[in-house]
């Protein structure tokens, strides 16, 4: 910094609070001094120089940036080849609090070793006063980023993109994650506070870092970031989950009074274009952020889980309508979907099922039950050598089979008093709605379990089912939508829910456009195609239309009796356009010239085919009738 000071506009006392060092009547504010209301000392002026040696070793070189609790000054050092390192001092030596603090981050972060945490060097004294001694991490700062945004726009501001806003936030999930395994709490997360170097990404600034049970130090945290109950109830890895939520919707959101009126709240959605476009993001940063610590992500692994499903939807969403999922993901929830069912909705069995957790003490027992009849299998899980929570969930999707609702109602009781925010618990009270014939209701139980977990797909594919099933054609389509691009698992199951959607409103191009998203490696594509070639044959004023019905099918082995079927109807509606509208020059069906008299002879001969493959004396004698009927006229 070439004139090194701290802005009059973010003076304020240490103390209490107040302004502090503020100009009057055109004199400029003083640097130090005392507060006018609380008589505390104050001191912003940088306590080293050019030129200073720290600790007989570390040589300034000026100053970096200024900070909440201190200078940082760029420094080499002297003893190891002249390596750049970074000092970190007081803002202001006369806080007790700042000052205890500064220690309590020398003796944290010398335990703490990551590669995505800037690295401490040593402690150096100079002149009665501590500096830390830090790695030099280049790079900018994700607040760095936003303002270079911001200037290239002209002042406006230019919010990160979703998708680079998630990548950021994932890629430093995993510092958080060793903090809390040691049982440190970063405490003070914001765009601030992380860097990024490179490809690589780095934690910097942990001089609010505090030890999870540690009760008695000053709490150093940010408004806009720091989590409600903090003030209260102090610290958490709840409360460090809320500083992550809100440093993401800080690089996403044109977020003007996030220290004001939104201090301790999202926008409207209505009000805000990125949240009605990724509604999964929108989902994410609500539990993140949620008010009730019980109510945000358990740990941070879970929240990464998250992130990471969250963000294959935002790409996924970015490349456009109609693009199909270019990867299959596992989630550590929910298997994937065994039935795609290609003319209703998927039935509650056919839903992704739960993962059983591996972490379960029963999970090893519960592996070797493999026994179909539910009845049977609620006999055995009543024997359990433990009644656990992955135990109470085989047993309640066993009562559901079974249909027995008071077993079921018994297993989620007994989940839910343990734990009340156990989302499985409504996952298969959903599953139980659905199959007993309640969809309104399974919809909402599948709602719950989708703000849950917002990063996975199934509650989607689940929600979308109940809501085609109840009348929601709307919701269910981009339900859908989300599912078929966002994972090629999915694909197949949602793609014919969208083709059911879109042919019920007389969409035919959109539900073809669903029917191409069917892969050659799925089962089910024959029965895409197969449907395909039928919504074609609909098409019966379109000769062109008509022609790839039955090109739909051609490379695929279908049922000679449904092919027959097939040919019968195109065939049929390509005379009747012919004889309306007359003969095609260009188009062939089947390989048969689109004019009257080929026509008849080929339609003759799929009616003649058809009803040999017809076992019904009746049906066989009326298709050989209009084979007879349709056959041209013959001269000699």
């Amino acid at each position: 910094m070439a004139d090194p000071h701290v802005p009059e506009a973010k003076r304020f006392c240490p103390a209490c609070g107040a302004k502090v060092g503020r100009g009057r009547d055109g004199a400029p504010g003083r640097t130090e001094g005392f507060c006018p209301q609380c008589g505390n000392a104050f001191d912003f002026a940088p306590r080293l120089a050019p030129g200073d040696l720290v600790g007989g070793q570390y040589e300034v070189v000026g100053c970096l940036a200024h900070g909440g609790l201190g200078w940082i000054y760029l420094a080499r050092d002297q003893n190891v080849s002249g390596r750049w390192v970074v000092l970190k001092g007081l803002l202001n030596s006369g806080d007790p609090d700042a000052y205890a603090a500064a220690i309590a981050e020398r003796q944290f972060l010398a335990e703490v070793e990551h590669p995505l945490i800037v690295e401490i060097y040593n402690f150096a004294m100079h002149e009665g006063a501590g500096y830390t001694v830090m790695e030099f991490v280049g790079g900018r700062s994700l607040k760095q980023i936003l303002g270079q945004r911001r200037d290239a726009a002209g002042g406006v501001n230019d919010p990160l993109p979703v998708d680079q806003a998630l990548a950021y936030v994932l890629e430093i999930l995993p510092a958080f994650a060793y903090l809390h395994d040691i049982g440190l709490l970063f405490c003070d997360f914001k765009p601030d506070n992380m860097i990024q170097q490179g490809d690589s990404v780095k934690l910097i600034d942990l001089g609010g870092v505090r030890r999870v049970d540690d009760l008695e130090s000053a709490i150093f945290g940010t408004v806009g970031y720091q989590a409600p109950e903090v003030p209260e109830v102090g610290t958490s890895v709840a409360s460090d989950i809320y500083t992550i939520g809100r440093t993401l919707a800080t690089l996403v959101l044109d977020f003007r009074g996030n220290t004001t009126t939104y201090a301790a709240s999202l926008p409207d959605v209505a009000d805000t274009p990125v949240f009605q476009r990724y509604d999964s993001f929108y989902r994410l940063l609500a539990k993140a952020c949620a008010l009730d610590p019980a109510d945000r992500f358990g740990t941070v692994d879970e929240l990464r889980a998250q992130v990471l499903g969250v963000l294959r939807e935002v790409v996924a969403t970015d490349r456009g309508d109609g693009s199909p999922a270019l990867h299959s993901a596992a989630s550590v929830l929910f298997e994937v979907p065994q039935s795609d069912q290609a003319t209703r909705p998927l039935a509650w069995d056919e839903l992704p099922a739960l993962r059983v957790d591996a972490n379960d003490p029963a999970a090893s027992w519960l592996a070797g039950v493999n026994v179909s009849d539910p009845v049977q299998r609620l006999a055995v899980l009543a024997d359990a050598p433990e009644d656990t929570v992955e135990v109470r969930l085989r047993r309640a999707g066993a009562a559901i089979e079974a249909a027995r609702p008071d077993v079921l109602q018994d297993a989620v009781g007994l989940i839910l008093a343990d734990d009340p925010w156990e989302w499985r618990a409504a996952w298969l009270g959903g599953l139980a709605q659905l199959a007993s014939g309640d969809p309104v209701a399974a919809r909402a139980s599948f709602n719950a379990v989708y703000g849950q977990v917002p990063g996975e797909l199934a509650p989607k594919l689940a929600l979308a089912a109940a809501c085609e099933l109840s009348g929601e054609p709307e919701i269910a389509e981009s339900l859908y939508v989300v599912c078929a691009r966002s994972d090629a698992n999915y694909t197949a199951p949602a793609a014919f829910g969208l083709a059911r959607i879109r042919r019920a409103r007389g969409d035919v191009h959109g539900a073809l456009a669903a029917l191409d998203l069917v892969t050659p490696t799925r089962s089910s594509y024959v029965d895409a195609r197969v449907l395909r070639a039928q919504l074609l044959a609909e098409s019966k004023d379109d000769l062109a239309a008509l022609a790839d019905a039955l090109r739909s099918v051609q490379a695929v082995t279908i049922a000679p009796r449904d092919r027959a079927v097939l040919q019968v109807d195109v065939l049929g509606s390509a005379l009747g356009t012919v004889l309306t509208q007359g003969p095609s020059t260009t188009v062939t069906i089947d390989g048969v010239p689109a004019r009257e008299p080929e026509l008849r002879d080929a339609l003759e001969d799929a009616f003649r085919r058809l009803a040999d493959l017809t076992e019904s004396p009746d049906e066989r004698i009326g298709l050989v009738d209009r084979a007879n009927e349709v056959r041209r006229w013959t001269t000699w």
